[in-house]
């Protein structure tokens, strides 16, 4: 962190962080830390977004905020640094307007793309420490392999449906990521919050904690979440604990590490690439154009593998709700006769559906290529998307 002996408050400063400047744990030379302090936030989403706001109104002087996403009105329940107006904008713009209203005197830095092992070190390198508010295992992995790699806390935190958990991963100081979940669970088997939902309220909580944790790591006060993992039940309003140990055979901070750079992370977590993905999807995709024609003048088997809860909101008519966890249990209730055709949010479940079905002999089951959200945009504008 920057040098603070030659800083100064400003008055406006000084009023602003008055109700820190009192406690003797910040005080003036606490806030100066906060000043000089340089975090970067990997996300501007559910975490990202208490954890910038929270984290500007501290007064941290220099925030990097990495996301290439635009803001959706699904994003509005949980994301609450971002608003209406601001639907179809650059997040990191909607951030940025966002955090400089809260305070003008942070610096704030975007990078407007994916987070990735090609421009990891360099986006990363000059930051004090790191945030994940990522929602997929791939980034989750990069940012601390990134962050122990370069010597640097990873302030962790996670969410879906009503539960989340935090830590502080510091591999000089305890263990990482890798110690805890040392192989990514299969693809598909863990679902997104768009797929298994949450609560609006539980990003907000585990944001926070994440943003406490990083300014008691910047003030150098308080136990960290160091060889702990908090969870929180938010149906139970419960708080457990867990200990974590460091693993002496982990990979990236062991004693014998076999990780000296960063890898191709979407290998690592068992994701296709992308080539393979859409040539193998295309081979069994169908347009929704296609299949209201299909629907008009043949008998077709239509499978939606969504959650009940998701059929309430909408459905394509004449559709059978066999949801996907359920579906290798069910297969006896599917028309074989029939060609079949997957459908589900986007696209991506009902892809696993047909791949399951064509390995038990329905080798005619078709995925409907971006799922019901597809059918909205292409043939019937009344469905909702969610």
């Amino acid at each position: 962190m920057k040098n603070r002996q030659d800083l100064v408050l400003s008055n406006e400063e000084i009023a602003r962080y008055s109700r820190h400047l009192i406690l003797p744990e910040v005080g003036m030379e606490g806030q100066k830390k906060l000043k000089t302090a340089s975090v970067l936030l990997i996300g501007t989403g559910g975490l990202g977004s208490p954890l910038a706001m929270y984290l500007a109104a501290a007064g941290v002087g220099r925030l990097g905020l990495v996301d290439f996403d635009v803001v959706d009105s699904s994003n509005l329940q949980r994301q609450v640094i971002h608003s209406t107006r601001n639907v179809g904008r650059s997040k990191l713009e909607s951030a940025k307007d966002y955090i400089l209203g809260i305070n003008p005197n942070v610096q704030v830095d975007t990078y407007e793309t994916r987070f990735s092992s090609e421009n990891a070190f360099e986006i990363a390198r000059d930051y004090d420490l790191i945030i994940d508010g990522t929602d997929n295992f791939p980034t989750r992995y990069l940012v601390n392999d990134v962050s122990v790699l370069l010597g640097k806390p990873n302030v962790y935190g996670s969410i879906f449906r009503f539960e989340g958990q935090a830590s502080v991963f510091w591999a000089e100081k305890g263990p990482c990521y890798r110690c805890l979940y040392p192989e990514p669970p299969p693809p598909g088997l863990v679902p997104s919050c768009a797929e298994g939902g949450v609560l609006g309220v539980l990003p907000g909580i585990v944001g926070c904690i994440q943003a406490n944790e990083a300014i008691k790591i910047i003030l150098g006060k308080g136990e960290l979440l160091i060889g702990r993992l908090l969870l929180f039940d938010a149906l139970g309003m419960r708080f457990r604990e867990m200990k974590l140990r460091k693993d002496p055979n982990c990979p990236i901070c062991g004693a014998h590490r076999t990780i000296h750079e960063l890898i191709d992370y979407e290998q690592f977590c068992g994701i296709p690439v992308v080539e393979d993905a859409e040539k193998a999807a295309n081979n069994f995709d169908i347009s929704a154009k296609e299949l209201a024609k299909k629907l008009n003048r043949d008998h077709l088997f239509l499978l939606d593998v969504r959650e009940p809860e998701e059929y309430q909101i909408c459905y394509i008519p004449g559709a059978t709700l066999i949801p996907l966890k359920q579906l290798p249990e069910r297969l006896t209730e599917i028309d074989g006769s029939s060609q079949i055709v997957a459908y589900c949010r986007t696209g991506k479940r009902s892809a696993q559906a047909v791949e399951l079905l064509h390995k038990a002999g329905y080798t005619s089951a078709k995925n409907l290529a971006g799922g019901i959200h597809a059918w909205a945009d292409e043939v019937d504008p009344s469905v909702p998307k969610y």
